[in-house]
């Protein structure tokens, strides 16, 4: 087909797209995975008041939220894309002319994008925010009435408060932040665990501009019956939402559950309330009661639709964290039951830990092994596989069981394992890709340890000698498994000092989106210089605290070695064979 003299331009360039960014209405900032700002617009830089050379590498947050202290930016990228969707932040007057001496309030959006050429992983468009026609009432308002404009607001914010959370809990507690006092001065949820029993996870209320959580009045609740009649059991087996107040729970209760629910109302003087039931999208889940204390403020059946679509929203937030900690759970119980017992070699200390990553995503990759091969010595193993989850956690198991037959079956120098091992592990494991070192500890007659150990792209070994001198094992490098298995690999060989320590981890231990990695190994070796002369035991558990990053998202494992002081305490083991 003839393409049309006057279609329209269908790339960037040709839509004049950059120009267009240039000159946009908004202020426009790019910026990396580390959100440091790569480019801004002139509209960006006006609104801020700032150079180019003031903002460029700077913390866009920081930018946007210079005098918001306390605003939840969350520790990974997306968290911190939807605080930005849905906080305004204010900057200082001085810095923003345009505001007439006002402080100035900006409203923000972020746009993640795939990586491109230059870093650039997100585009953040923000603008002076206008006093909407209608607002939420403020935090010591009474609750009333609202516009079909603030209910839609509500659910949008209820919404970016749940979207992709997958701490229950937490999510909770944002979205009664969002309801008080609003629709009311009371939130109640019931939850329904997953051993089917009702659980009352959290009693707030809001007075003095402030959200009280009332923990005496939270804990496990009675069975729901079938046959009771009272709105909250009606709510907990999936019915309808309902208007009710206390006068239906002075009759005679019907079942325990309502025994408590009158409780609830008489302690917190709720005179009007709704109740809706939350529900995923496979099961019922709970329910959420709103109570207000006048009865003036009473709550009405077109309050009803609003609370159900909260409560759908909650459902789905519920279910998904669900979902997450059940994969967790999975993820962890599988890669513990991998990880291995350590092998008893005289005179040789070993301990391991391994801490699994605070985003149920990003559970799985990471391990540790240690066995002894047939000559005596003992191979040390530390690794890495690309991907989260499931799928890392049993690739994880799939290359831990063909390292250890290699290993076992070949006495061969570390490198020439690795290069069986990459070689085979794209034929017959589902393993794309995989950082580790193999190590293989020896002993020789005169009761002297050496190390010969090959990395394919992991993280060096530390050494730390019993004064406290440290040196990061960095030769035999080669590349990640995956990546080119014709290329040769070499190994690397020392001999331990008397005394000394040995620590192989995983990245999660020294790297952070906020920091190099040569931070990071310049903390993991200051740590672990000082702690040189602790018992095993408290050094691996102290260089784990105080070297792990606050804002990890990744595994760690972590296996230390401590030699024998003492030669004479060493086994003499078999003659030096090829592996040795």
């Amino acid at each position: 087909m003839a393409d049309r003299p006057n279609a329209p331009a269908r790339t960037a360039d040709g839509l004049g797209l950059g120009d267009a960014l240039e000159r946009a209405a908004v202020g426009v900032c790019a910026v990396d995975d580390a959100w440091r700002v790569l480019w801004a617009n002139d509209r960006a830089l006006g609104l801020l008041a700032r150079s180019a050379e003031d903002i460029l590498g700077q913390d866009v947050h920081e930018l946007l939220h210079c005098d918001a202290p306390g605003l939840p930016l969350g520790r990974h990228p997306r968290e911190r894309s939807r605080a930005l969707l849905r906080h305004t932040s204010r900057t200082h007057p001085d810095r923003s002319p345009h505001s007439g001496g006002a402080p100035l309030s900006l409203r923000c959006f972020a746009l993640p994008c795939e990586p491109n050429d230059h870093g650039v992983t997100a585009l953040i468009a923000f603008q002076a925010a206008e006093p909407p026609e209608e607002s939420f009432a403020p935090p010591t308002a009474p609750p009333r009435a609202l516009s079909e404009k603030e209910r839609l607001a509500l659910l949008a914010d209820t919404t970016a408060q749940l979207i992709d959370n997958v701490d229950a809990h937490e999510s909770l507690r944002r979205v009664v932040g969002l309801m008080l006092p609003r629709l009311a001065e009371w939130a109640v949820i019931d939850l329904i665990t997953e051993a089917n029993e009702v659980t009352r996870s959290l009693v707030v209320r809001a007075r003095d501009g402030a959200l009280e959580v009332h923990e005496e009045l939270q804990g496990p609740m009675p069975p729901v019956p079938e046959t009771s009649t009272m709105p909250l059991s009606k709510a907990l087996r999936g019915a309808a939402s309902t208007l009710t107040g206390p006068e239906t729970y002075e009759a005679p209760p019907d079942s325990r559950i309502a025994v408590e629910q009158r409780r609830l109302f008489r302690a917190a003087g709720i005179e009007t309330a709704a109740i809706a039931p939350i529900r995923g999208p496979r099961e019922v889940l709970g329910a959420l009661t709103l109570g207000r204390i006048s009865r003036h403020e009473a709550f009405t059946t077109g309050d009803l639709g609003l609370l159900e679509d909260i409560g759908r929203r909650i459902g789905i937030a519920l279910e998904n964290a669900r979902h997450y900690q059940r994969q967790r759970q999975v993820a962890e119980t599988m890669q513990r039951y991998l990880l291995p017992q350590l092998p008893e070699l005289p005179g040789v200390e070993m301990t391991t830990r391994y801490v699994s990553a605070p985003d149920a995503s990003h559970v799985g990759g990471d391990w540790y092994d240690a066995f002894t091969l047939p000559g005596g010595d003992a191979a040390l193993v530390i690794g890495d596989v690309v991907g989260h989850d499931l799928e890392a956690a049993a690739g994880m198991a799939q290359l831990r069981n063909m390292l250890r037959a290699f290993a076992w079956s070949q006495d061969q120098r570390p490198h020439r394992i690795v290069e069986c091992l990459d070689e085979a592990m794209g034929h017959i494991s589902d393993v794309r890709m995989a950082t580790l070192i193999l190590a293989r500890l020896t002993a020789d007659p005169g009761g002297h340890w050496r190390l010969r150990w090959a990395s394919a792209g992991h993280p060096p070994p530390l050494l730390v000698d019993h004064e406290g001198a440290t040196r990061y094992l960095d030769e035999g490098n080669g590349l990640l498994l995956g990546s080119d298995h014709s290329l040769p690999r070499l190994d690397a060989r020392i001999d331990l000092p008397p005394g000394s320590t040995l620590v192989f981890y995983t990245d999660g231990l020294i790297e952070t989106r906020r920091q190099s990695l040569d931070v990071g190994l310049e903390r993991l070796r200051r740590h672990a210089a000082s702690l040189a002369r602790r018992p095993l035991d408290p050094f691996a558990d102290q260089l784990l605290e105080r070297t792990r990053p606050a804002d990890n998202d990744d595994d760690v494992a972590l296996l230390a070695i401590r030699l024998p002081h003492d030669t004479a305490r060493t086994p003499r083991t078999a003659a030096p064979g090829p592996g040795r």
